[in-house]
């Protein structure tokens, strides 16, 4: 039997028209949908599915936007999944993963989301910065790009895969941290359109607010290992998670590692659920020869149904 893994995406799979058609033809992902509204006291489903792009793009509406959008695909399949055997979410996605793993309910979740966009987007207005994606360059290659940047400050903050590194800071640091990364021979260097430096020391003010109030929501074990983006290891305990999703606003994503850690133990099928198939794409340099699958849709549900069937 193969063993099953949930992936749930993060921040940038947005898209305008996000859900909707699952919202349409679902009714126990409408219910969800609708929840996310009543939840929040206003129509997140009507941005997602009409727009404008630029006001679905802001932070503190695509973290909540992608998190419904994947609990409505996790609410579809539950029971025809059962438990998987681990579950990790990228950035913002590891949220989805506890909801699915049952560690925090939706409602809290949510709100809690929706409370972390704010603040990251507060925390990018008073200390600026900006991110940049490297492709070409390995893991050791770039953390020896970013310790040599003296002009600012510059950090790995996403470790995607070999070869794919996103680098945080402050704009001085992360222009430093592109020269150096094309000195060393990177295949290609990419400026993120983002409110601020995620994952990187000036998320500080954000991580200790957001902490208070995650201390104020109950967090139960997991049915399943959600495996953390702090540490790349299966988390077991509510209270450990509670820690780990504070601290990943200031420390990088260990997504490659996660998925190797997956692989290790032995998940030899994955599915992304939730907008989008940027995990999906990874999956192909970070976990080689697994089954792979992205589901946002009702197409790709039925496509689900029939493989199984």
């Amino acid at each position: 039997m193969m063993s099953l893994a949930l992936l749930f995406p993060g921040q940038g799979s947005q898209h305008v028209g996000m859900g909707r058609e699952l919202a349409r033809e679902l009714p126990e992902a409408a219910r969800v949908f609708q929840e996310g509204d009543d939840v929040l006291g206003t129509s997140l489903s009507r941005l997602m599915w009409e727009g404008p792009d630029e006001e679905l793009t802001l932070t503190r509406n695509a973290q909540p936007a992608i998190l419904v959008h994947s609990v409505a695909v996790h609410t579809v399949l539950r029971e025809r999944l059962g438990n998987a055997a681990l579950a990790a979410g990228h950035s913002m996605g590891e949220f989805s993963a506890h909801v699915a793993a049952g560690t925090l309910s939706f409602r809290d979740t949510l709100v809690a989301v929706r409370l972390r966009g704010e603040l990251m987007f507060e925390a990018g207005i008073k200390h600026p910065g900006t991110m940049a994606a490297v492709l070409g360059l390995s893991d050791s290659a770039m953390q020896k790009v970013c310790a040599g940047v003296t002009d600012g400050i510059c950090v790995p903050a996403n470790f995607n895969a070999d070869g794919h590194v996103v680098i945080s800071g402050d704009r001085a640091g992360v222009q430093a941290g592109i020269a150096r990364a094309r000195e060393a021979g990177a295949r290609r260097v990419l400026e993120l359109k983002v409110s601020g430096a995620f994952h990187s020391p000036l998320m500080k003010l954000a991580e200790e607010r957001f902490g208070a109030h995650l201390r104020g929501i109950p967090f139960a074990d997991p049915n399943f290992p959600v495996v953390s983006n702090v540490t790349a290891a299966p988390v077991r305990i509510g209270s450990q998670a509670r820690e780990l999703l504070v601290r990943q606003l200031t420390a990088p994503v260990l997504w490659s590692a996660s998925v190797a850690a997956m692989v290790a133990a032995g998940t030899d099928r994955f599915l992304e659920l939730g907008p989008g198939n940027v995990l999906f794409g990874l999956n192909k340099r970070n976990a080689r020869g697994a089954s792979c699958a992205s589901v946002g849709s009702p197409a790709d549900v039925a496509q689900l149904d029939r493989a199984a069937s």
